[in-house]
């Protein structure tokens, strides 16, 4: 594909996740680009065909938690082919004319990358739908009776969009991402490790291979925390004059209060609040967040995936409830109505 290196512009907001993991640390190629074997497959066949054509990839979705390489894969898409690629968000987007304003400025071939899409708001989806389709703008002028609409034609672009939230991006909206909606999945502990490896290269760190294994082991099977993770345990090592190994990770982690299986203080007290206050669950989103001080969606979209794929805690109609792996986590004896399920 071409190797011209695409342009990128900000818009709306500071890209978080590059301020985290550096753009050193992004891959910039799909040899690069570690796990989601299956997506990555998929994306080369879409957009080699597009390629063969002469014409532009379809239209692309993300969903999954965050941190899983949903930005990550939109800039491989533009690098690998040749695209400029503007970036803005849902939030970001506040007004019809916030819309129209980016629409009209992309050249043609450009790549347009909508993070959070879920919080467009939904008559702005309405334009959207049309500039999708049809690569139209409509645009309502004036008010009541003298009212009336103009119909802008758009450069032909792509819009890769990602979400944390797929159930909240409205189903018209959905469809209209012919190229396909791909939910990214976490990774195993060794596709972390291999990871970890490569960031350690790239910032030019000497380890021993244990503490990129202690790292995937704690990293919520995520690769934006693995990376984090190791820059501070980096920090860490560099600042007691320590060799970077098993010893050191496991020091710095302690002191960011990330335990042996990677739950974090706030992930401890979720499963202790439920322990403690709501006698083991089930108890509704709405009553845990107000009894942690947390918001219902740091609640869903940070500590649920993890502790649910963990196994620590189950969520049911009724609410969010302990599992049996959970009252261990804490160190309380398992209830004998879970005692029962178990045999």
């Amino acid at each position: 594909m071409s190797s011209k290196k695409p342009s990128k512009v900000i818009e709306g907001q500071e890209e978080t996740e590059a301020l985290v993991l550096g753009e050193e640390l992004r891959p910039a190629r799909w040899e690069e680009y570690i796990g989601q074997e299956i997506i990555k497959e998929n994306l080369q066949i879409l957009l080699r065909a597009a390629k063969e054509r002469g014409g532009l990839p379809e239209h692309i979705l993300f969903y999954g938690p965050p941190g899983l390489g949903k930005t990550t894969l939109a800039h491989l898409i533009s690098k690998e082919t040749g695209r400029a690629m503007k970036i803005t968000s849902g939030p970001a987007i506040e007004k019809v004319g916030d819309l129209a304003s980016i629409l009209t400025n992309l050249a043609a071939g450009d790549i347009l990358f909508i993070d959070e899409i879920h919080r467009l708001n939904k008559s702005i989806e309405e334009v959207l739908y049309p500039a999708m389709e049809s690569g139209t703008l409509d645009i309502i002028i004036g008010k009541g009776p003298s009212a009336r609409t103009i119909q802008l034609e758009l450069p032909p672009f792509t819009l890769l969009a990602a979400t944390t939230r797929v159930a909240s991006v409205s189903s018209p909206l959905r469809s209209r991402f012919s190229g396909g909606v791909f939910r990214l999945e976490f990774y195993s502990e060794e596709e972390i490790e291999k990871i970890v490896k490569r960031s350690a290269k790239i910032l030019g760190l000497k380890t021993d291979g244990s503490a990129e294994r202690e790292i995937s082991k704690r990293s919520r099977f995520t690769p934006r925390t693995a990376n984090y993770f190791l820059k501070r345990a980096r920090d860490f090592a560099q600042v007691h004059k320590q060799d970077l190994d098993q010893e050191t990770v496991g020091r710095a982690l302690k002191l960011l209060g990330i335990d042996e299986v990677g739950l974090s203080p706030s992930d401890r007290r979720l499963l202790e609040t439920i322990a403690h206050k709501f006698s083991g669950g089930p108890v509704g989103l709405g009553t845990l967040a107000a009894a942690l001080s947390e918001e219902e969606a740091t609640i869903e979209e940070f500590n649920e995936p993890y502790l649910i794929q963990m196994g620590l805690i189950e969520r049911t109609p009724r609410g969010r409830s302990l599992t049996s792996h959970g009252y261990k986590h804490i160190g309380l004896s398992v209830p004998k109505n879970l005692q029962e399920k178990l045999l």
